[in-house]
């Protein structure tokens, strides 16, 4: 691994000159130039200095992992159409289910409807993107249209419907149960 480099790059994300982090980390400037040019090494001691000053722990500034990723583009998105249902899911984030929230793009067609969900340990939010649709939860149903939102816990059957004659497109976003 460059040290210097990857000393560089850190600094610059966080917005730092590089007087800043010399004086941060208690060194000079022209040192701190050195190290970045890897002209000199730095002692281990100053060098955990200059990582805890960067804002970061050891093991992640020395990691060869990519970042994660931070921005998804229609390439990235999964998509499954459902004849039978007469929707469609667009799956935003690619693997989200391991993640702390999923958000999907559920689009209605006239007459369609979403799966239906079975009770379960999760959180769900919803926000009418397009049209109108009728929102199933438990024995309670809600029409909700473009601009409206939807919120609940997941502990009771539930789904949605297209409530109109027109396409309807709602993001939902389902996250683990709150602690």
């Amino acid at each position: 691994m460059d040290i210097g480099h990857r000393m560089k790059e850190l600094r610059i994300q966080y917005g730092l000159t590089q007087q800043e982090l010399a004086d941060r980390s208690e060194l000079s400037k022209g040192f701190i130039s050195q190290l970045e040019r890897n002209l000199t090494s730095p002692s281990i001691s100053t060098l955990l200095d200059i990582i805890q000053c960067l804002g970061t722990t050891p093991a992640e500034f020395f990691t060869d992992e990519e970042p994660e990723q931070l921005v998804f583009k229609q390439e990235d998105y999964f998509e499954k159409e459902n004849e039978e249902l007469h929707s469609s899911m667009k799956w935003l984030v690619p693997n989200a289910q391991k993640n702390a929230m999923e958000p999907v793009l559920m689009t209605l067609h006239p007459g369609g409807t979403s799966d239906v969900h079975l009770p379960h340990e999760a959180e769900e939010f919803g926000y009418v993107l397009k049209g109108t649709i009728k929102l199933y939860h438990g024995s309670r149903s809600t029409t909700l249209k473009a601009g409206e939102s939807f919120y609940f816990k997941a502990g009771k059957k539930h789904y949605i419907e297209n409530y109109g004659n027109r396409e309807a497109t709602v993001l939902w976003i389902t996250t683990p149960p709150s602690f």
